[in-house]
């Protein structure tokens, strides 16, 4: 648990200093080489709202690790039939992968349930697309350890699925840009790129709930998910968000929901608005509308 822990065993901690430099870089080539008059730039609440965002995660996903690693251990030790070796290459090839399927699956469920969505629509609630962004993070991870749980029970030990996440995260920041198009082709089919990742964060009909891959952009090839960057597209939630307001933003999906439940009648319908889709409706209010949102 102990080096769980240690900052200084986490991969993240030594690319802090390259995400700072990254933004700075990317700002100035927004402001001094020539782009898109589409493209979104930096707002100063908006940036400031994300970098704080940021730096609460830590807390809630240090959180998570505790928590998650002594389930994790448990399966790990009681249930898992084998134990693979952390000291070849191929477990870390397998570890990385396994861990990135996982994300693919967390990131669609938190995608298509609302209880799932009322966490994670925070990163998705900025109108911008830039580096800034990519530290906009949700601070409601519970829902990963069922995604993850599969790993131990089939051998990887817990604590290299922290390091691979580590990895991940690294990964999917520098994929919130505008300031790079699209890659070869080579790149563009296997890896996720930053025009797969625009097309994620759109709120364009034709872009909702698609392209999840977190380091891999074949789950959703593979999975039915995946489309093409085809205009730029128009950033944010399907909604108007009108605060900057750090509870509101991370929360505010989560009292609605309550709302609802609240409001409801029936079982079906109290669970429809959790455990529904993002939009979700009872069928009685359902009949005069011609389409439902996503989100």
């Amino acid at each position: 648990m102990h080096e769980l822990l240690d900052p200084m065993k986490n991969p993240v901690t030594y690319a802090a200093p390259f995400f700072l430099l990254t933004i700075v870089i990317e700002m100035a080539a927004l402001r001094w080489l020539d782009h898109d008059d589409n493209v979104t730039g930096y707002a100063l609440k908006d940036a400031r709202t994300s970098i704080s965002m940021g730096v609460g995660s830590l807390f809630f996903l240090t959180v998570f690790k505790v928590v998650s690693f002594v389930g994790f251990i448990a399966v790990y030790t009681h249930l898992a039939p084998f134990h693979l070796p952390v000291d070849t290459w191929w477990y870390w090839v397998l570890v990385l992968l396994g861990v990135d399927l996982g994300f693919y699956c967390h990131h669609r469920f938190s995608h298509r349930v609302r209880i799932g969505w009322a966490g994670h629509q925070a990163h998705h609630s900025s109108e911008h697309m830039n580096f800034g962004t990519a530290l906009r993070q949700k601070w409601n991870p519970w829902f990963e350890f069922f995604f993850w749980l599969p790993l131990p029970l089939l051998g990887f030990s817990p604590w290299t699925l922290y390091v691979a996440f580590g990895f991940n995260l690294i990964f999917q920041f520098f994929v919130h840009t505008e300031v790079v198009g699209k890659l070869p082709r080579p790149i563009e089919l296997v890896f996720n790129t930053p025009s797969h990742h625009r097309v994620h964060h759109g709120s364009d009909q034709e872009y909702l709930d698609k392209n999840y891959g977190g380091m891999l952009i074949i789950w959703d090839r593979l999975f039915g998910t995946f489309t093409e960057e085809k205009q730029t597209p128009t950033y944010g939630l399907t909604y108007k968000v009108e605060t900057y307001n750090l509870l509101k933003l991370q929360y505010g999906d989560y009292v609605q929901m309550v709302r609802d439940v609240r409001g409801a009648t029936g079982l079906v319908n109290k669970l429809g608005h959790v455990f529904g889709p993002p939009g979700w409706q009872p069928r009685a209010e359902r009949e005069d509308e011609v389409e439902v949102p996503s989100r």
